[in-house]
C-alpha cells in the first residue's frame, strides 16, 4: 500500500487532500498543528504539534514514517491581508517563514524518505506569479508565495538526479476559512484536481507550475 504525507490537513483543501488519497488506496500520515474532530474521523495517522517553521517538530514528523513516502504534499499556509497602507514587516516575515521556508524545510526533513520514483508537491498560489499580478496588495502572502515557487523550481532540478518528480500546484480560488468562504469551488473540488496533477506528474513535466484544472500557469 503506498504511503502519503500531508501538512496543513485539520480542514479545508489539507483535509479533502487526506480524504481523497485515502480513497486512492494510500496509508496516510496528517501533519498538522491541532487535530479537527473531522480529520480524526478519517482514521489518518494523525501527527499533531507540527510547526513547519521549527526543527525538532519536522524531525518528530520525520520520525511518524515508519518506512517511506510515495507522495509527500505541501499543504500548511498561512495568509494575511497585507496592503500598502498597512504593511506589517512582521506579518510578511512569518508568511515567509511559513508559506516559502516551511515546505523546502518539511522536504528537506523528509528527503531521506523519499525514495526514486517518489513524489514531492507544493500548494502554492496563483498569487505569486508575477506576470499574473494584475491587481497589487498582498505583500507579505505574494512575496512568499513568489518564493516558494523559486524555491520549488530549483528542487525540481535538484531531485531530478534522485528521480523524485515536484509539482508546483495553484489550488483554485477555494471556498475555505483563509478566503472567507468566498470561491468558485470547494475544497473537494480543488482537492480532487490536485491529486489528478500528482497523479499524472512525471520526471519529464517535473518543475512545471499548474493550476489544478490542468491549466500551465505562468511565471
Amino acid at each position: 500500500m503506498p504511503t502519503a504525507l500531508v501538512t496543513g490537513t485539520n480542514r479545508g483543501i489539507g483535509l479533502e487532500l487526506v480524504k481523497g488519497l485515502q480513497q486512492r488506496g494510500f496509508t496516510v500520515i496528517a501533519g498538522c498543528r491541532t487535530p479537527s474532530d473531522e480529520l480524526v474521523e478519517t482514521g489518518a495517522h494523525v501527527v499533531s504539534g507540527v510547526d513547519v517553521t521549527k526543527e525538532a517538530s519536522l524531525q518528530k514528523l520525520a520520525q511518524a514514517v515508519p518506512g517511506s513516502l510515495d507522495v509527500l504534499i505541501n499543504n500548511a499556509g498561512i495568509m494575511h491581508r497585507n496592503t500598502l497602507d498597512n504593511l506589517d514587516v512582521a506579518s510578511c516575515l512569518e508568511q515567509f517563514e511559513v508559506n516559502a521556508l516551511g515546505p523546502l524545510r518539511t522536504t528537506l526533513a523528509l528527503l531521506d524518505k523519499l525514495p526514486g520514483g517518489s513524489k514531492v508537491a507544493v500548494v502554492t498560489s496563483r498569487m505569486g506569479s508575477v506576470t499574473d499580478n494584475t491587481s497589487g496588495g498582498a505583500y507579505g502572502y505574494r512575496m512568499s508565495k513568489a518564493a516558494v515557487n523559486m524555491g520549488f523550481t530549483s528542487l525540481a532540478h535538484d531531485l531530478r538526479g534522485r528521480g523524485i518528480a515536484v509539482a508546483i500546484l495553484h489550488p483554485g480560488w477555494v471556498q475555505t476559512d483563509m478566503t472567507g468562504g468566498t470561491g468558485h469551488i470547494t475544497p473537494a473540488e480543488s482537492a480532487g484536481g490536485l491529486l489528478a496533477r500528482i497523479d499524472a506528474l512525471t520526471l519529464e513535466t517535473t518543475g512545471t507550475f499548474w493550476h489544478q484544472n490542468g491549466e500551465v500557469l505562468p511565471w
